[in-house]
C-alpha cells in the first residue's frame, strides 16, 4: 500500500497533532486542500494520493519539536507502515533543490542520516507528487492558503536569506507555471479566499 486511505490519513494527523500540539497540523490539513484541488484540475493525477501526501508530508513532527529530523522521521514512520508514496514526500518536500545543503533548517540529525538524505536526494527523479507537494508546502500556512511571494518573505524573515535562496524560490515558481500550463489558468484561481492572506 502506497499510501492509507483518507480516513486514516486524517487520524495520524489528529493522533500526531495530540503527541506535539501546534499550528503545524493546520498547515498540513491546507496542503493537503491546495493539493488535492490541483491534482483534480491537472487530470492525470490521483487526487486522494495528492491529498493524503500533503496531509501527513509532516507527519515526522508527530516526535516532537525539530528542524531537519522531522524529515527523516516522517520518513521512517511512513515507511514502516509501507505508505512508500507518503515517505518518499515526507522526505523530498523540503528539497525543491535536490540538495541537502539548499535546506534551511538546523542539521539536527545524526551523520548517518545526513548520509542518507544525501543519498536519497541524488537518487530521485522528483514526479507530479514530489512537486505538487513542495509547491503546496509554500502555498498554505495555518491560517489558510496563501501567495508564494507571502510565504517566502515570512520563511526569510523567520530563518534568513541563504546564498541558495532565490534559486529555491525559482525553482518552486517553475512547478507553479509547469502545473499552471496543464491546468491552462493560475494556480491562485484553484485555492478560495487566497486574497485574505494579504491581511494576515
Amino acid at each position: 500500500m502506497m499510501y492509507p486511505d483518507v480516513q486514516r490519513a486524517q487520524s495520524e494527523l489528529a493522533l500526531a497533532g495530540q503527541m506535539n500540539p501546534g499550528p503545524w497540523t493546520e498547515h498540513s490539513r491546507n496542503v493537503a486542500l491546495a493539493a488535492r484541488r490541483i491534482a483534480e484540475a491537472c487530470g492525470g493525477l490521483d487526487a486522494d494520493r495528492a491529498f493524503v501526501c500533503g496531509l501527513l508530508h509532516d507527519i515526522g513532527r508527530r516526535a516532537g519539536v525539530a528542524a531537519m529530523r522531522h524529515i527523516i522521521d516522517g520518513y521512517d514512520y511512513a515507511a514502516a507502515q509501507g505508505w512508500d508514496a507518503v515517505a518518499r514526500v515526507c522526505l523530498t518536500h523540503s528539497f525543491p533543490l535536490q540538495d541537502i545543503e539548499t535546506d534551511i533548517g538546523k542539521k539536527d540529525i545524526t551523520p548517518a542520516q545526513y548520509a542518507f538524505i544525501c543519498r536519497y536526494l541524488a537518487g530521485v527523479e522528483y514526479d507530479d507528487y514530489d512537486r505538487l507537494i513542495i509547491l503546496c508546502d509554500a502555498l498554505a500556512d495555518a491560517n489558510g492558503f496563501c501567495i508564494l511571494e507571502k510565504r517566502f518573505v515570512d520563511t526569510a524573515r523567520r530563518y534568513g536569506v541563504f546564498p541558495f535562496t532565490v534559486d529555491r524560490w525559482n525553482r518552486t515558481y517553475a512547478f507553479k507555471e509547469d502545473f499552471e500550463r496543464r491546468i491552462g489558468r493560475s494556480i491562485y484561481t484553484l485555492l478560495p479566499h487566497i486574497e485574505a492572506c494579504i491581511y494576515t
